[in-house]
């Protein structure tokens, strides 16, 4: 049963079960619903206590409905129907509580959560705003400034927070239902929450609040339309307010990026569904990692951070010492931002250790390496490897580009070896590039599906090429961009059609930020098998050569003046001189990112028909997570199917 009636005494217990999250669907609807009606008629209930069964209270709407036409009873009847009981009902909240199931319990009179509850209304990560009520309920609880932020920034709170804000009344010790139930019995009259006044708010500071959160947000329209609902329900009669909500929520639900981000969405979910990934996992509990620099300290973050014994190895004191420094300095950084003090810095710390000897990996589960990328170098590591470590453990590599397959046939076993393709920074991206190679036993690549789930990572399984999904895409992108430059286009140029377009940066800005040199030492490499009929840009090389390798050295594409990217008349001198050298007539090029986007739609489609990918999907994944594609687009090949 979806919805289940039971008594305490003069108390009725209501409790929604509909795993594995207990969406409100139609059926939950109109069970509740129904529920509802039953306890209005029945004078020997005094209170209600609606609870939820499983991991967690109410975790939004069913997304899967969103493609089809709103079925009765819809969810703001039902709300108002508990809102408007003289009953008071007492919302029992565990788990994560958002969206539709937030928007229920501020129709509850009174609210209590277990120790851990997370609330909000994250509607606006899939195109939408709150359309239950939730704009014009919760500032009547919190103050505005915390009403705009969760509404149009989509993030939750703790309970912690959720207490000192108003928005709950109590948080539960260890019994949360047992507590619900003492609130009911001393429970006296309602009070609808429609019926309170706003909070307190200053017009002036939520106007800039909600400011940044549009420009933040690169032409998501959502956001703005989340402003415009949370500030009008600051000043119009509640029920204007609602009937603006509503329709609000309505004509964002068909909106072209209310479909993409619900393909991504959903796209995510999917990622590892292929059966390798629900093979059976080898127990992964000592991570190690061979090199110290930027990629393998944030490899080694991120491990730790979800509690994996870690050992590093570089190649002398002084580099271990460094990458050791490196990693304290993230965990500390991850600390700071997620609000824990010295104490927890150490207990993560304590699983780390650093030094210069392979023996130290002889216990690692698993082992990858973050090393300089070239090939020699890699299969100089994976022969230490090889001696040092047990032969079932897992070696996995990091490369960008290199062939995987090459540096496995030099192992007696290559059937250990995978792919961990991390993004940097690597304890902050979400992406898992998992790259199979052809003789990589089917526990590795469960393992490594289940290392991914573990880290919190969206990992995606790919095949063996040049780049994988994500840099051969990227590759036919950066191509294109420097085509455009050739023609008679400007980097900036560039990069502000991409801003516009809603990327978090430019191609040429996000070059400069990855380091110049590797695409370079790529470029080179391929150099001698490299078509003489291919169209080849030789700015970049050119920049290289002078020194330029990007913002780690100060310059590249752009200058850096205090950190910040300007435009280089030294770079315009080299661009010049290589159209000049190539004849061409530097006209403006016309539209810009259907250019790039094309670019990427084709190499995409070379990806999915040559199995690198096996679904468009995890393509759009790819591009989303691990190179900034905007969200709200969809991704590259969702984008290709619109009309």
């Amino acid at each position: 049963m979806t919805v289940e009636l039971t008594h305490d005494g003069n108390l009725a217990i209501v409790t929604i079960d509909n795993p594995p999250v207990n969406v409100t669907s139609q059926a939950v609807r109109a069970a509740l619903l129904s529920r509802i009606e039953t306890l209005e008629r029945d004078p020997a209930v005094a209170a209600v206590v609606l609870r939820c069964a499983g991991r967690t209270f109410i975790a939004g709407a069913d997304a899967t409905e969103f493609d089809a036409p709103p079925q009765a009873p819809h969810l703001p009847d039902v709300i108002a129907a508990v809102e408007a009981s003289d009953k008071p009902w007492i919302a029992a909240l565990h788990g994560t509580v958002l969206g539709g199931g937030l928007e229920v319990a501020m129709g509850c009179h009174i609210r209590i959560a277990a120790p851990g509850t997370r609330l909000g209304l994250p509607e606006v990560t899939l195109g939408l705003i709150p359309g239950a009520g939730g704009t014009v309920r919760l500032p009547r609880l919190v103050p505005g400034d915390l009403a705009l932020r969760m509404i149009a920034g989509g993030k939750p709170i703790t309970a912690q927070d959720a207490l000192s804000a108003g928005l709950i009344d109590a948080i539960a010790g260890d019994d949360l239902l047992q507590a619900a139930l003492t609130r009911a019995r001393k429970a006296t009259g309602t009070v609808p929450t429609l019926s309170r006044p706003v909070r307190p708010f200053d017009a002036g500071a939520l106007a800039g609040i909600g400011a940044r959160l549009v420009a933040k947000a690169r032409g998501q329209v959502s956001v703005a339309e989340a402003v415009e609902a949370v500030t009008q329900a600051l000043t119009a009669p509640p029920e204007d307010a609602l009937q603006a909500e509503r329709a609000r929520f309505l004509r964002l639900k068909s909106s072209p990026q209310c479909a993409a981000l619900r393909h991504v969405f959903f796209a995510e979910r999917r990622s590892l569904s292929d059966p390798r990934a629900k093979g059976t996992a080898r127990e992964i509990a000592e991570v190690g990692v061979v090199g110290g620099g930027t990629m393998g300290a944030g490899i080694a973050t991120a491990c730790l951070r979800r509690g994996f014994q870690v050992r590093m190895v570089e190649r002398d004191a002084a580099t271990a010492e460094a990458g050791a420094r490196r990693v304290r300095e993230m965990v500390e950084e991850s600390a700071r931002r997620e609000g824990q003090d010295a104490a927890a810095v150490a207990v993560t710390l304590d699983r780390f250790a650093a030094g210069t000897e392979y023996a130290a990996l002889a216990q690692a589960d698993l082992v990858i390496e973050a090393v300089f990328e070239e090939m020699a170098v890699k299969k100089a590591v994976f022969a230490e490897l090889e001696a040092a470590t047990r032969p079932d453990a897992i070696l996995a590599t990091n490369t960008s580009y290199l062939d995987i397959d090459e540096l496995a046939a030099t192992l007696d076993d290559p059937s250990r070896v995978i792919g961990l393709h991390f993004f940097s920074p690597a304890h902050v991206m979400k992406l898992l590039e998992i790259v199979l190679p052809d003789a990589v036993a089917d526990t590795v690549a469960a393992s490594a599906a289940a290392f991914a789930k573990r880290l919190g990572k969206i990992g995606v399984f790919a095949g063996v090429c040049e780049g994988f999904i994500g840099n051969r895409i990227m590759s036919a992108y950066r191509r294109e961009a420097e085509y455009i430059v050739e023609d008679g286009a400007w980097p900036e140029e560039v990069d502000a059609a991409m801003r516009d377009f809603g990327f978090p940066i430019g191609i040429f800005e996000m070059q400069d930020m990855a380091g110049l040199d590797i695409g370079w030492a790529m470029r080179k490499r391929r150099a001698a098998t490299r078509d003489p009929n291919e169209r080849y840009v030789a700015i970049a090389d050119r920049i290289c050569e002078a020194g330029r390798l990007g913002r780690k050295a100060g310059a590249g594409w752009y200058d850096y003046v205090e950190g910040r990217p300007v435009p280089s008349e030294t770079v315009r001198g080299m661009i010049a001189a290589e159209r000049a050298r190539q004849g061409r007539t530097a006209d403006r090029p016309a539209d810009i990112m259907r250019r790039l986007l094309d670019a990427m739609q084709a190499e995409a489609r070379a990806v999915l028909a040559d199995g690198t990918a096996r679904r468009a999907e995890d393509i759009d994944v790819v591009m989303v997570n691990g190179y900034g594609f905007p969200r709200h687009r969809g991704g590259p090949m969702f984008l290709a199917g619109q009309p």
